[in-house]
């Protein structure tokens, strides 16, 4: 049996447009929850993504069958017209995002900015600068010996334990930053209170209603202004979230706050970012490596970015260890300690 082709005349995959591209079907246009989709082969148009995927259209109109003559004919148009982003251009892409990033955080250091929310995979930094500058404008305090008018809070919050940090945190100028804090996002009760803090309009009210032995033994009231800012860092992509209940919730997040999403959606993409980084001296300046050091680490991420077991800035220092421990075997003992298993 011959394979079918298919030419998408308008669709979208991981919010990316493919229009005009050709794919092998798998499978015809299929009715969901969340709009609709046609299943084809990837063949290598989006790279370190799986060999099939999901293209999201509004029904068969969005697309047509095309022949093998024609298919090929079109590519060969598409690849010529469609520039594809240079490393540099990438580089350039992801470091105007963080340093959109530090821009915002500094805003909401200031009370300028209310709420954010930042997206991207774990480990490629974006914890890190938003970390530092809430400790910069923490360090003034310190030296004044005020209350901390920022905190960093990290794992898993009850909404009781939220409302408290909520209200700690409430005055003008005061900056909460919620990191690797998904689990807020599980719990309506705790979801709801995220919503308050992060409301558009100019009182932010919230409340407690259930009756707390917690809440009375800490003197915290059952409703309150909050007047503060809000950072909320997650390796979640509202964007492409599945669940239909989550995703209102989140698109409820989203009206409500500024949405940063740093764009690291491929393997390359959180490689470069790791060589940007490196490359400006950062990622290895406690280790006396020099250029030629730096370049072959990042050579071997390179050269076995499919084998790694993550692609981070944390992969990126334990490689830089070994090499340092040891000099002469430390390629096999990264093939054996951080990678996959074959």
């Amino acid at each position: 049996m011959s394979k079918a082709t298919i030419l998408i005349r308008k669709g979208t995959y991981r919010n990316k447009p493919v229009d005009g591209k050709v794919f092998e079907l798998v499978e015809q246009y299929k009715k969901t929850a969340n709009g609709g989709h046609v299943t084809v082969r990837n063949g290598g148009v989006f790279p370190d993504m799986p060999d099939t995927i999901r293209i999201k259209v509004s029904g068969v109109a969005a697309y047509e069958f095309v022949t093998g003559n024609e298919a090929i004919e079109h590519d060969i148009e598409v690849r010529e017209a469609v520039a594809v982003e240079t490393d540099e251009e990438v580089i350039a892409r992801i470091r105007e995002r963080f340093d959109i990033l530090d821009e915002m955080t500094k805003a909401a250091t200031n009370g300028d900015i209310r709420a954010m929310i930042v997206s991207g995979p774990p480990g490629v930094g974006k914890s890190y600068g938003v970390e530092t500058i809430v400790e910069k404008a923490c360090l003034f305090d310190q030296i004044a010996g005020k209350k901390l008018r920022a905190e960093v809070v990290k794992g898993s919050a009850t909404a009781l334990g939220l409302y408290c940090t909520l209200y700690k945190y409430s005055d003008p100028n005061c900056v909460l930053v919620f990191d690797d804090c998904d689990s807020i996002l599980l719990d309506d009760v705790a979801l709801n209170l995220l919503k308050g803090a992060l409301d558009s309009g100019k009182k932010r009210k919230i409340s407690w209603l259930a009756d707390s032995n917690m809440l009375r033994r800490e003197g915290v009231p059952d409703q309150f202004n909050f007047n503060g800012s809000v950072i909320f860092i997650t390796n979640l992509k509202f964007d492409t979230m599945k669940s239909q209940k989550l995703r209102d919730h989140l698109d409820a997040l989203q009206s409500r706050c500024h949405y940063l999403d740093l764009t690291l959606d491929t393997m390359r993409d959180k490689f470069l970012r790791i060589k940007q980084i490196a490359t400006d001296g950062a990622l290895f300046q406690d280790y006396d490596f020099g250029d030629i050091g730096r370049d072959e680490i990042l050579e071997f991420m390179d050269s076995n970015k499919s084998k790694l077991r993550e692609m981070s800035l944390r992969m990126a220092l334990k490689i830089a260890d070994l090499r340092k421990s040891f000099p002469l075997r430390w390629k096999a003992m990264a093939a054996t300690t951080c990678m996959k298993s074959a």
